[in-house]
């Protein structure tokens, strides 16, 4: 099974997800997200496979959550997406991908549900 996480090598809890995949002997394709930011279409069939809406996968800590006033109700799926896409840092990391399936890596553990 081809496995994929979207990485950032700073993050504690994304270098203990690539770990634990390591462990168990998977090789997944690394994509250091914050250097390739996925694109509004990868990133919305990620949203799918994880079955979460943008603001579920968002770091809503982070500056540019506040900034770009992302907490307004109004705003829909599309222009949610496209502030990921904008600032990749506002996407929640680790996100691993298995086949069909996807999760994020909080706690590490999560992932091996859709191993």
């Amino acid at each position: 099974m081809d496995v994929t996480i979207y990485h950032n090598p700073r993050c504690s809890k994304s270098r203990a997800t690539l770990r634990l995949l390591q462990e168990r002997g998977i090789a997944p394709a690394i994509v250091e997200y914050l250097k390739t930011p996925p694109d509004a279409a990868t990133l919305g069939g990620l949203l799918d496979r994880l079955g979460l809406e943008p603001r579920e996968a968002m770091r809503r800590k982070e500056a540019p959550y506040r900034e770009n006033g992302l907490d307004e109700p109004g705003l829909g799926r599309d222009a949610l997406i496209a502030a990921m896409v904008a600032d990749p840092i506002l996407i929640e990391r680790p996100i691993v991908v298995a086949g069909d399936k996807a999760a994020i890596g909080r706690p590490p553990e999560a992932v091996l549900d859709i191993l």
